[in-house]
C-alpha cells in the first residue's frame, strides 16, 4: 500500500468511533509530554496528530499559543468542541504533518503524543519537524516502542490484516531509527518509560478498542465472519499474558 493511499484511509479511520475514550488511557503520556516541555506565555506551540486536543489543552491552559494540527477531520471538530466549551483559544486546523501548511520556523515548541509516529513516510515527517522547529526551539515525541505492550497488541492484529502496511509505526519507538531521523536537527535526549493501563478483563479491553481505537474498530468492521476469530484472539491474548490480582495489568513501553 502506498503512503498516501494509507494517509487517505487514516484521515476516515482514526475518526471512527468515540476516539475520546481511548486518548483517557494515556492522559499520564500527555501529562509528562507537557510538564517535560513546561510551556512559556505565549510562545508559538504546535501540537502534531493532536487527536482530541489532550495535548494542546493543557499547553494552551499554561500560556501557550497552541495550534493544533491532526489528519482525521473528525478528530479535529471534536477538539474544536472541547476547546470551545474549555474557553480555551487553540487554532485547530486538519492537516498532513509529512506537508504542513505553516512557515519555516513558525513554532517555538512542537508536540506529538503517540501520533507522528502513524505517519507512514517517516523522513518526510522528522524533515517537516526539523523545517517548522525555530533554531533553538524544542520538540518532544512520546512513541511506542518495537518490542512494547502496544506493538505486542498490534501484533494480535497483524495476520487478519489484508495488507502489510509501507512502514512500521513502532520504528519511531527504536532509538537509532530516531536519532537517524532527527540527529542532524535536533540535541536528542531519548528515555524509555512505561505506561501502564489496568481494565477489568480482557473482554473490557476488547469493548473498548473495538469500538473506540480507530484501527481495531477499522479491522473488526472489515473482517465479516472473522470478526469473532479477532475477538477471541484478542481476549485470549490479554488474559494469558497480562492478567494480575484479578485485573489486566498493560504495560506499554
Amino acid at each position: 500500500m502506498a503512503y498516501e493511499e494509507l494517509k487517505q484511509r487514516q484521515s476516515t479511520m482514526w475518526g471512527t468511533g468515540p476516539y475520546q475514550r481511548i486518548t483517557e488511557t494515556i492522559s499520564d503520556i500527555h501529562e509528562f509530554v507537557v510538564d517535560r516541555l513546561a510551556p512559556r506565555r505565549d510562545e508559538r506551540w504546535l501540537d502534531l496528530a493532536c487527536g482530541t486536543g489532550a495535548v494542546a489543552e493543557r499547553a494552551a491552559a499554561r500560556g501557550a499559543a497552541v495550534t493544533g494540527i491532526d489528519l482525521a477531520p473528525e478528530l479535529i471538530r471534536t477538539a474544536q468542541e472541547r476547546a470551545a466549551e474549555r474557553d480555551l483559544e487553540i487554532d485547530y486546523r486538519v492537516g498532513d504533518c509529512e506537508r504542513l501548511d505553516v512557515a519555516d520556523e513558525s513554532f517555538d515548541v512542537i508536540s506529538s503524543t503517540c501520533g507522528v509516529m502513524f505517519a507512514p513516510d517517516h523522513a518526510a515527517a522528522a524533515q517537516e519537524l526539523a523545517r517548522v522547529t525555530r533554531r533553538g526551539g524544542r520538540i518532544a515525541l512520546a512513541s511506542w516502542t518495537p518490542t512494547g505492550g502496544l506493538a505486542r497488541m498490534f501484533g494480535v492484529m497483524a495476520p487478519f490484516m489484508a495488507t502489510k502496511p509501507p512502514s512500521s509505526p513502532f520504528a519511531w519507538g527504536d532509538e537509532p531509527h530516531v536519532r537517524d531521523l532527527l540527529g542532524d536537527w535536533f540535541d536528542l535526549d531519548i528515555a524509555e518509560h512505561v505506561s501502564t493501563l489496568t481494565v477489568p478483563s480482557g473482554e473490557y479491553y476488547w469493548e473498548l478498542f473495538s469500538t473506540s481505537y480507530g484501527p481495531t474498530v477499522t479491522l473488526a468492521e472489515s473482517l465479516g465472519d472473522r470478526r469473532e476469530e479477532l475477538h477471541a484472539a484478542w481476549v485470549e491474548f490479554f488474559e494469558s499474558n497480562y492478567r494480575s490480582d484479578g485485573e489486566i495489568v498493560h504495560p506499554r513501553e
